[in-house]
């Protein structure tokens, strides 16, 4: 190939492959080398190339196509938005995939009860009823952190969010945002052609610092994640969430301000619920989502706050989906007040906190000090994302890059869904504490 490989092992003659791909000096559709030819070009065994090989195509940077050749790949799934391609890892055989920031499927509540209440037809009686159940509102009003003036329901949380930014925020608005965050927020703030103003945390989430000075540029909007943070992991106390209200209130038209809130760890989170609606009930829409602790294919989330805005999005959907549907709401009533549903997510919620305090204690003892986490990711630093994920597709592992989580270029990172290692937390934390220290060669 004409290029130096000056560590002959797997990781390293992947590593090196991987620096010319990110490098845009090997580009998509590229063929490479047989591991033959390179096997006998460096001196080293054909196993040893093809480990490397493997690796890479975990991770998704290579793809073989049989007697063809081995390619470097493109950019696969063309519907999705330019953070979130970054997100998941390739197909491929996985000893452990923590990349997908998804709930243990083992440890979801059975549905099967749940549909056996439900009506066999899937009809609705009249298009213009209530988008919302009457029994489920009065479920989740008794269940909302403060009072809000109307609650309906959505088709998850990033289709609450989505259509929140969509009443408050225009083109050239700024939002402020958590930055490491939530990919799909800073795409779809892209798509409204809005600024993202970073917004920096620590172990308590958003620093109120950080807000003061965002606020200053005047955005029309701020997204938090009170618990659970994703990436990081981190919870708000309540008395950060009153700081950051008393912030908000103190700035230059922080009246006008709209807080989004999406709680989508809910009720797997250890931490209290809380919301910055307490002292701000005029401005905080509240979204809360059921996928981490009854299921991701419901497709369902809550979403409350000032009626001037929660009547507007109800209003939009109506020229759209109209409703989510009131069969997978039945459902979802009958998960949040069946025993046997509610003692199964409250015990998934144990357990995702003992798989994460288990890692995370790992992990210090390989030398990588990290706050506990809440939920099911924690956010891992490392000397080079792009070496980190290299090395851990060697071993089997995949992890998210942590570029797609950030606004701008920061301290290297990946996450790790941690509330997926059910067991190995050692020998998987060994192999994270060696990824973190992996450098491109």
């Amino acid at each position: 190939m004409g290029v130096d490989f000056p560590d002959r092992s797997p990781q390293g003659i992947a590593s090196v492959i991987a620096r010319l791909i990110t490098a845009g000096e090997l580009a998509p559709g590229d063929r490479l080398p047989t591991v033959r030819d390179l096997a006998a070009e460096l001196l080293v065994s054909p196993a040893t190339v093809s480990a490397a090989w493997q690796a890479l195509a975990r991770s998704g940077m290579i793809q073989s196509r049989g007697r063809a050749g081995t390619f470097v790949r493109g950019m696969p799934r063309e519907w999705l938005t330019r953070r979130v391609k970054g997100l998941s890892s390739a197909d491929g055989d996985w000893r452990l995939d923590l990349s997908l920031g998804t709930p243990d499927p083992a440890l979801l509540p059975s549905l099967a009860d749940a549909f056996s209440h439900v009506t066999l037809r899937a009809d609705t009686g009249r298009y213009h009823d209530l988008p919302v159940l009457p029994e489920l509102a009065a479920l989740l009003e008794r269940a909302w952190p403060a009072h809000a003036e109307a609650i309906t329901v959505v088709n998850g949380a990033v289709d609450g969010i989505s259509r929140t930014l969509g009443q408050v925020v225009r083109l050239g608005d700024r939002v402020a945002v958590e930055s490491p965050g939530f990919p799909y927020f800073l795409d779809l703030l892209d798509a409204l052609g809005a600024e993202a103003v970073p917004l920096s945390l620590d172990d308590e989430g958003v620093e109120p610092a950080s807000l003061a000075h965002a606020l200053t540029q005047r955005p029309t909007a701020v997204i938090l994640q009170p618990r659970a943070q994703n990436p990081t992991g981190a919870s708000m106390s309540e008395e950060r969430a009153r700081l950051l209200a008393a912030v908000v209130r103190a700035s230059r038209d922080g009246h006008r301000v709209v807080v989004i809130e999406d709680d989508h760890s809910g009720l797997i989170s250890m931490a209290p619920d809380v919301t910055l609606g307490r002292w701000l009930p005029g401005q905080v829409v509240h979204v809360r989502s059921f996928s981490k602790s009854h299921g991701p294919d419901l497709r369902i989330a809550a979403l409350g706050g000032p009626a001037r805005l929660v009547e507007r999005i109800v209003a939009r959907r109506m020229l759209g989906p109209g409703w989510t549907s009131r069969l997978i709401q039945t459902v979802l009533l009958d998960m949040l007040t069946d025993p046997g549903a509610v003692a199964a997510v409250r015990a998934a919620r144990l357990a995702y906190r003992d798989r994460e305090e288990a890692l995370v204690t790992a992990l210090r003892r390989e030398g990588v000090s990290m706050p506990h986490p809440d939920g099911i990711n924690l956010w891992l630093p490392v000397a080079d994302d792009r070496a980190a994920i290299v090395h851990l597709a060697a071993a089997g592992i995949a992890v998210a890059g942590g570029a797609p989580f950030v606004v701008h270029d920061d301290t290297p990172h990946v996450r790790v869904t941690s509330g997926v290692v059910a067991a190995d937390a050692v020998d998987v934390a060994r192999e994270l504490a060696a990824a973190s220290r992996a450098v491109r060669r």
